[in-house]
């Protein structure tokens, strides 16, 4: 090793081994974000089935509604606004911001769709429709697959957020840009109507 001394070959092998914690702890964040990002892309497409559904749904409802275009346009309003949100939270699962949007969208459009089959309820020939019962569970059995999904993601965001916040992560996740994700909080039990439907 020629004029190296003791000491440099200690800081030498010191600084080798914490290269290779960093560069481990590193891809490590990477591989749980990317997980995460994945499992709210398998949220995405069952929430895109969902609002696909949502317009045939209130245009069966409205031949039977037509004094409800307030229950109607509520219901519509509310899809394209979670639509929207759902959209810009694809584009980066990581945003804080547009994780709680799209949980605040998705316990409005709750709400309206509550209010909705609340209606239904009172027209006995519209509860009877093959159309309306067939979109009512696709409705449901989507609003199951999304629940699933959304546990899977909110898995994965959790053990991607313990990763980031334990050591030697915590000393430079921030540095690197691995900012925490938010858990994807289901609509409010109050309001979470929709996948109780059954006629």
């Amino acid at each position: 090793m020629g004029g190296m001394t003791v000491g440099g070959v200690f800081f030498l092998i010191f600084f080798s081994l914490s290269l290779f914690v960093v560069i481990g702890t590193y891809n490590r964040l990477v591989n749980l974000r990317n997980r995460f990002k994945n499992a709210f892309a398998q949220i995405d497409v069952q929430l895109k089935r969902r609002y696909d559904l949502i317009p045939n749904l209130v245009a069966v409802a409205g031949e039977y509604l037509k004094h409800e275009r307030e229950t109607l346009t509520a219901v519509t309003t509310a899809r394209n606004q979670a639509l929207g949100a759902a959209q810009q939270a694809a584009t980066d699962p990581g945003n804080r911001a547009a994780i709680q949007n799209l949980a605040v969208a998705e316990g409005s459009l709750a709400s309206s769709l509550g209010r909705l089959f609340a209606l239904v309820e009172s027209y006995p020939e519209l509860k009877a429709n093959q159309n309306m019962l067939q979109l009512s569970e696709e409705l449901s059995s989507t609003e199951n697959r999304v629940a699933f999904a959304r546990q899977a993601f909110n898995d994965a965001v959790m053990a991607y957020n313990t990763a980031r916040e334990t050591f030697p992560a915590v000393l430079f996740a921030g540095i690197f840009g691995f900012d925490p994700a938010r858990f994807l909080d289901p609509p409010e039990e109050k309001e979470r109507v929709a996948p109780k439907v059954a006629f």
